[in-house]
């Protein structure tokens, strides 16, 4: 029997990182290199220009600070790639089951608590229900045809008032209709709800809840969107 080997797992480094998100963002944005490029000339021609009217001028200094744009350049490419990459990653899994539970699961903080699996699920039609846990009170989110969603939303958000009398519950729906949030503007949603729930109250909440909730785990699960392959990797 061959041996475990004990050696942690090698993780990618910085610039395999920065290589694979460069080609997630380019197929989102194939002009993604000429902005690159401009970012860089921008930055380079901004450095220059202060070293040119900051006295005295001198090619040295006109130097140092055309190498100081570069920097500069350069960090502001990779913030406009970053953010670029986070639309393509919306972008990608818009309309795809189970994007609500991947953006609550990873986009929220720390001040929510949330889950990339569903708290209510129709196995035939794949409409979902998931639910977050914050400061902001309890956020009811649907997935689907909302006409569909009916059911599966007024149970959870019974279920939720039964065990957090006070506490409100925020139902959201998240499509391109009237009254649905898009997958991208569904965190930054939820986020704006204002503060109602003590930190105290918000774990007691999530206690209850999680007492009275079912488990989900032999029921199917919609097949759709791999978070870990569709989300935008970031460079440490």
């Amino acid at each position: 029997m061959a041996a475990r080997s004990s050696a942690p797992e090698k993780r990618p480094g910085f610039f395999s990182q920065l290589r694979t998100l460069y080609t997630f963002t380019q197929q989102a944005f194939p002009w993604l290199p000429w902005m690159l490029v401009g970012v860089l000339v921008l930055g380079i021609a901004a450095g220059v220009g202060v070293g040119l009217l900051i006295p005295p001028v001198a090619v040295w200094s006109v130097i140092l600070w055309g190498v100081t744009g570069l920097m500069l350049g350069v960090l502001g490419g990779l913030m406009t790639m970053t953010r670029l990459s986070t639309h393509a990653m919306y972008k990608k899994i818009d309309g795809m089951p189970g994007a609500a539970g991947h953006v609550l699961s990873t986009s929220l903080g720390r001040k929510w608590q949330a889950a990339d699996m569903p708290v209510g699920v129709n196995p035939k039609t794949q409409e979902a229900v998931y639910r977050a846990v914050g400061r902001g009170g309890v956020v009811i989110v649907g997935e689907g045809a909302r006409g569909r969603l009916t059911r599966l939303v007024n149970d959870e958000r019974s279920k939720v008032q039964r065990v957090a009398s006070g506490v409100p519950v925020t139902v959201l729906y998240v499509g391109h209709g009237e009254g649905e949030v898009p997958i991208s503007k569904l965190a930054p949603t939820i986020k704006a709800l204002p503060k109602k729930v003590d930190r105290a109250t918000m774990a007691a909440v999530i206690k209850r809840i999680e007492s009275v909730s079912q488990s989900l785990s032999s029921m199917p699960i919609p097949k759709g969107i791999d978070p870990t392959k569709v989300r935008a990797p970031r460079p440490r």
